[in-house]
């Protein structure tokens, strides 16, 4: 039986052990990278959801923000929920000026525009090349996307319905290459499709 890849989780902050949870339940071996040479090992990371501007100073901190540069544009493959949708982005409004971004999608997303902490809800997406029906996602605090460049794929938006107000229609989970974000967190549901759809580009990687 040929080896499971490697598929590390950053573990600086955020929702960290619910998408070791939920990789694990994928069929790889899921680690916890908090330094470069656990990195190093990683055929994939995952950034979790948390609080973007915390994570960019930890990266710093931590001495990772370069090394991780590098993996990504030598094409490692990368998903990134809500916070970690911030950080791969190449461009972000109402951002911090001291934040610091990986550059891994073109495309420019809006810190927190889906309000405060109070203003959390879930709906159903409809998500491509997840097979089997709507995702239910859950919105924390959550970025959208503004504005994607010819090369990124987008794969899923808010329902365009009135009850949804100015979110209706946004875009909310992207890929490109072998970089995949959402503005919601998968890791938060008993549905672990988003991920399985991560691990397949990682195998096929």
């Amino acid at each position: 039986m040929p080896a499971q890849p490697v598929i590390g989780v950053l573990a600086l902050q955020g929702d960290v052990c619910e998408h070791l949870a939920h990789l694990a339940a994928c069929g790889v071996r899921a680690v916890s990278v908090r330094r470069r040479d656990e990195l190093a090992e990683c055929a994939g990371l995952v950034l979790p959801g948390g609080e973007s501007t915390t994570m960019s100073r930890l990266l710093e901190a931590f001495d990772l923000l370069e090394p991780l540069r590098a993996r990504l544009e030598d094409g490692m493959p990368a998903f990134g929920s809500c916070a970690g949708m911030v950080l791969l982005a190449g461009g972000v409004l109402d951002g911090r000026p001291d934040q610091r971004q990986l550059g891994a999608i073109d495309m420019v997303v809006r810190r927190n525009a889906f309000g405060r902490q109070v203003d959390s809800f879930e709906t159903e997406l409809d998500f491509a090349e997840v097979p089997g029906g709507p995702v239910r996602a859950v919105f924390i605090r959550a970025p959208w996307v503004e504005s994607v460049a010819d090369g990124v794929q987008v794969l899923a938006r808010v329902p365009d319905i009135p009850a949804v107000g100015p979110a209706a229609g946004r875009i909310v989970a992207v890929r490109q290459g072998t970089v995949l974000a959402t503005s919601f967190h998968p890791e938060l549901t008993g549905d672990d499709r988003v991920h399985r759809l991560f691990v397949e580009t990682v195998r096929a990687a």
